[in-house]
């Protein structure tokens, strides 16, 4: 949720890999109102989202990105083969959804799937 842990990984000479699914959207919320709330929209898309390879590179890791799907494969075994503190941004359709998912007060019985 915050950046600083990049910091701390980095200090600490962890061998901690981040892969960032960027659709320019706060992802899950978008997709929870999509589901939800018959796709109104409230405040998910990300007008300002950071570079999140830039981000890496100051706090002293590696960034990566991939833009198109046939980069992904390249991007991930470089960023999982190298030492260190990895950040990969892997830019994704903005409608992309994450699966399973367990609405609100529901049980893992009730879990959406798609």
């Amino acid at each position: 949720m915050t950046a600083q842990e990049l910091a701390t990984a980095v200090q600490n000479k962890t061998n901690v890999k981040i892969i960032v699914m960027n659709n320019n959207f706060l992802g899950m919320v978008r997709q929870w109102q999509e589901i939800f709330y018959a796709g109104n929209y409230s405040h998910v898309n990300m007008q300002w989202v950071p570079d999140f390879v830039k981000l890496a590179e100051a706090y002293g890791a590696l960034g990566l990105r991939a833009t198109r799907p046939d980069q992904l494969e390249g991007v991930l075994q470089r960023g999982l083969s190298s030492p260190g503190v990895v950040v990969m941004d892997i830019l994704v359709d903005e409608e992309a959804n994450v699966y399973p998912m367990v609405p609100a007060g529901a049980g893992l019985k009730e879990m959406v799937l798609g």
